[in-house]
């Protein structure tokens, strides 16, 4: 008997015929797509004609989930990278030159905030930072020379709110883009293009996904011809987003709504009680009165508070490792938007690139705490952390 021989199959392959769709959208995992011709080929890099040519340039599973995004945000033409600071590279790599000035919130990511201090500076890029709350601070910074400013709605982690809308009265009055990172916001609470800024971004990794198992990011800008700087670097840089992980992103948009809801709810009590509890210094969250940008934040995110918590512990690094190791039927890792609650400790993840005395301008000490809230019963939290909490005061 005479096997196949499989070495005489020719791609490229064609799928059988359907009457019927598929009610999920298939997995494309194809890095290259075959053109028909040379002339097909350039009608398709000219835009006569729609199609796929190699997946660094764009692939369906990334336009399928960036056509839903664009829906969310009410944005045109925005594009999914492979994680949120790849977004955040394609809009200051690709937009910014040497000689131009960035000015950028004073509370931002680290990873934002190493690239704003450190990457572009080497490149000809100057930059700095102030106040995004107060529209008065950031106007004495800009300079001549100012192109962009980029800030996030709330900032991670100290959850302080920008003021929104001033900050685009005040880039239009300048002629200055405005880009806004609104991944702790999501489109449920702030819409940036509709508020009338120039671009946004997100992190899709965190509340869009919602599951700890994608790393991706979206881009979108009302100029077409922004966007295209950004996609042109984007895809010559290779911020490539993973097909699969577009394919998970959309799975986790599915249920985006009830999870937000459900975690803001959950956030809100867990503020409450976290305020009420011996050891806690401070607790941030937009829609506590004592938040020090309470009346802008009502402004900006409307009735939304959102699903971070930040607190501060008496008692410093002892007292967070006591917190951490009593919490332990909570994940302690650098992340958010997850199903389940997460903490963050910013001075030993997301901000320890930073200088002590930078981390404290922030503030940012030892003893500081982000959760991102998840979608647990309420009793259940409030258990876990009030015991915690008792467990770290004890230790002082």
């Amino acid at each position: 008997m005479t096997g196949r021989n499989i070495s005489n199959l020719m791609r490229p392959f064609r799928l059988p015929d359907s009457v019927s769709s598929p009610v999920v959208t298939p997995l494309s995992p194809s890095v290259v797509y075959a053109s028909r011709s040379p002339d097909e080929l350039d009608a398709q890099y000219d835009g006569d004609l729609s199609g796929y040519t190699y997946a660094r340039e764009g692939h369906p599973n990334a336009d399928v989930l960036a056509n839903l995004l664009d829906r969310m945000e009410s944005a045109q033409g925005g594009f999914v990278t492979g994680s949120g600071m790849a977004a955040v590279s394609a809009v200051l790599m690709g937009l910014m030159g040497q000689g131009d000035h960035v000015l950028g919130g004073d509370q931002l990511y680290g990873r934002s905030l190493r690239m704003l201090q450190q990457d572009l500076p080497r490149l000809g890029v100057t930059t700095s930072f102030a106040d995004a709350g107060s529209v008065e601070a950031m106007r004495a910074a800009l300079r001549p020379e100012t192109k962009l400013i980029l800030i996030e709605v709330v900032s991670n982690p100290t959850l302080r709110v920008a003021d929104l809308h001033g900050l685009v009265a005040l880039a239009k009055e300048r002629g200055i883009l405005l880009a806004v990172d609104n991944t702790f916001t999501t489109p449920r609470a702030v819409q940036p293009l509709l508020a009338g800024a120039d671009i946004v971004i997100h992190s899709v990794t965190k509340l869009l996904a919602g599951h700890s198992d994608v790393t991706l990011g979206y881009v979108a800008a009302k100029s077409p011809e922004v966007r295209q700087q950004m996609f042109d670097f984007a895809v010559t840089a290779g911020l490539t987003a993973s097909p699969f992980d577009c394919w998970l992103a959309e799975r986790g948009l599915l249920t985006f709504d009830l999870r937000f809801e459900r975690a803001q709810q959950n956030a809100q009590a867990l503020a409450e009680t976290l305020g009420d509890l011996p050891g806690v210094k401070q607790v941030l969250y937009p829609k506590r009165t004592d938040h020090p940008d309470h009346d802008l934040a009502h402004t900006v995110l409307g009735a939304n508070g959102g699903n971070m918590v930040s607190f501060e512990l008496e008692g410093g690094r002892a007292a967070a490792n006591s917190f951490v190791q009593a919490a332990s039927e909570l994940a302690f890792a650098p992340t958010l938007g997850d199903v389940g609650t997460t903490l963050s400790h910013p001075a030993s993840s997301s901000h320890r690139a930073l200088s002590e005395q930078s981390r404290l301008a922030l503030g940012i000490t030892e003893g500081f705490f982000r959760i991102s809230v998840g979608l647990e019963s309420i009793e259940s939290l409030r258990s876990v952390f009030s015991d915690a909490v008792l467990a770290a005061d004890q230790k002082r």
